[in-house]
C-alpha cells in the first residue's frame, strides 16, 4: 500500500489550479461543493520494549478524501462533510500491543467501516444554521471550538488538537446545538450543548450509536473587548462535572501578543479532587515574517512522579503536571513555510521535537513534510520511564489537493 501511494504522489505532482468544483448562485440562495484530497506515508521507529509495541519499525501510509457540501436560502444555510479513508491496521495502532485510534466523542450511526476493514466513511459535520443581525444558532454535527492559547488548550474540552499538531485546517465535529448572542458591537455570549456517548469497543469508532443524555455538557461563555484585550468566562458543566473558566487574548506595548485560559473543574464522581488546569502563552512576529511562541500549561491532575502515571484520565493529553512549549514558524520563500514545536515535561524531563515544513506547489496543492523527534527515558518492560520517551520516532510526507 505504501508503494501505491508514492505512485499516487507522483501521479499528482504537477502543479494544478483548482476551484470549487460546482458553484451555483442566485440571489440570496447559493449551493457550493468543494473537495480536498490527502495521500500520506509514514516511517516510525518504536521504542524497544516488546511488551508495548509488537513491532519496532512501521511503515505505512493512506489517503483520505473530504466532499464538503455549503448550501444557503437566505438566513438558513446547510453544511456537510463526508470523509472517505483508506488506512491499515499498522497506522490504527502505530504498532502498539494495546493502543488504537479511538475516534472523536460523537455517534458513531454516521461511521461505516468496510474493506477488510481498512476503509472508513464518516460524516464529520452535517449541521443547519440559521442567522440574524444579533443571532446566529447551530444544530448538529460541527466543531467546537473554545481555544485561546496555541499549544495547550485546557478549555477546549470537545476534540482539541494535540500541541504537536500542525495541520488544523478541519477541526472534528461533534453532535451538538450552539446559539451565539451578540450582545452589542464588542460583546456575545454563546451557549452549546453537546452530546455525551458510553464508550463501545464493538464499535468502530470505540462509541455508542446514540446519545447518553446523563452525559451531556452545557456551557455558557460570554465575551467582551475592553481595549486591546478580549476577556471570557465560561460556566458550566462537562460530563456532570462543574466548570468555571476564564480565557484572554490581546496584545501588550502593541508588540506583544499575549493569551490564557484556564479553568477550575469540580467532579461530579465522589472522591475525586478538584481540577485546575490553565496555560499562559506569549508571542512576538518579526519583520521577516519570523513568529516565536511561549507557552507554559499546568495541571492539578497531572502527576509529580512518573511512577504515578494515570493513563485513565480522558480529559487530558498529557500525563505530568508541568509542561512548557516553544514554537516557531517561518516563510523561508512564499512558497516555503516551516514550523518547529518543542515540547518539555517538567516531571521526568522528557522532550518532544516536532518539524514541519509547507510548501506549495501550486494556489490548490501543496506538499507537507514532518518530523516527531522524542527524547526521554524508553518504556521498561511496559513501565514508562518518561512520557515524551514513551513516543516513536517519526517522518512523515503528505500532499493535499484542494479542488
Amino acid at each position: 500500500m505504501f508503494y501505491r501511494f508514492i505512485l499516487l504522489i507522483v501521479s499528482l505532482w504537477l502543479p494544478t489550479v483548482g476551484q470549487a468544483f460546482y458553484q451555483w448562485q442566485d440571489n440570496d440562495k447559493s449551493v457550493e461543493l468543494r473537495g480536498l484530497f490527502r495521500g500520506f506515508g509514514l516511517a516510525a521507529n518504536n521504542p524497544n520494549d516488546d511488551v508495548l509495541f509488537k513491532k519496532d519499525k512501521v511503515l505505512t501510509g493512506g489517503i483520505f478524501g473530504r466532499l464538503m457540501l455549503d448550501a444557503q436560502l437566505s438566513s438558513v444555510s446547510f453544511e456537510m462533510h463526508a470523509v472517505q479513508s483508506y488506512i491499515d491496521e499498522k497506522l490504527r495502532t502505530g504498532g502498539s500491543r494495546f493502543g488504537s485510534l479511538m475516534d472523536v466523542e460523537r455517534s458513531n450511526a454516521l461511521h461505516w467501516r468496510f474493506a477488510g476493514d481498512d476503509a472508513d466513511l464518516m460524516i464529520d459535520r452535517i449541521n443547519m444554521q440559521i442567522a440574524s443581525d444579533t443571532i446566529y444558532f447551530k444544530l448538529g454535527r460541527q466543531p467546537i471550538n473554545l481555544a485561546t492559547t496555541f499549544y495547550f488548550t485546557p478549555n477546549d474540552f470537545f476534540a482539541p488538537f494535540a500541541a504537536q499538531t500542525f495541520y488544523r485546517t478541519y477541526k472534528p465535529g461533534v453532535d451538538a446545538a450552539k446559539l451565539d448572542l451578540q450582545l452589542g458591537e464588542l460583546s456575545q455570549l454563546s451557549l452549546m450543548a453537546v452530546a455525551g456517548y458510553e464508550a463501545d469497543y464493538q464499535n468502530d469508532t470505540g462509541w455508542s450509536d446514540r446519545p447518553d443524555w446523563s452525559e451531556t455538557s452545557y456551557l455558557a461563555r460570554a465575551s467582551t473587548l475592553l481595549k486591546t484585550f478580549e476577556w471570557a468566562v465560561l460556566l458550566g458543566t462537562v460530563k456532570n462535572d462543574e466548570i468555571i473558566g476564564v480565557d484572554f487574548q490581546g496584545e501588550l506595548f502593541e508588540w506583544l501578543g499575549v493569551r490564557g485560559e484556564g479553568h477550575l473543574r469540580f467532579p461530579d464522581e465522589s472522591g475525586k479532587s478538584r481540577d485546575v488546569k490553565f496555560s499562559l502563552g506569549i508571542d512576538y512576529r518579526f519583520e521577516n515574517t519570523l513568529t516565536l511562541r511561549l507557552e507554559q500549561f499546568y495541571q492539578r491532575s497531572g502527576s509529580t512522579d512518573p511512577d504515578d502515571y494515570n493513563f485513565d484520565d480522558t480529559n487530558s493529553f498529557y500525563l505530568a503536571q508541568n509542561y512548557t512549549a516553544l514554537g516557531g514558524s517561518y516563510e523561508f520563500t512564499p512558497l516555503l513555510l516551516g514550523d518547529v514545536t518543542w515540547l518539555f515535561n517538567h516531571i521526568d524531563s522528557s522532550n518532544l521535537l516536532a518539524l514541519y515544513a509547507t510548501y506549495s506547489l501550486s494556489d490548490e496543492a501543496e506538499l507537507a513534510m514532518g518530523a516527531n523527534l522524542p527524547i526521554g527515558d524508553q518504556p521498561d518492560n511496559g513501565t514508562l520511564e518518561s512520557e515524551f520517551g514513551s513516543y516513536p520516532k517519526s517522518i512523515s510526507i503528505e500532499y493535499r489537493l484542494y479542488f
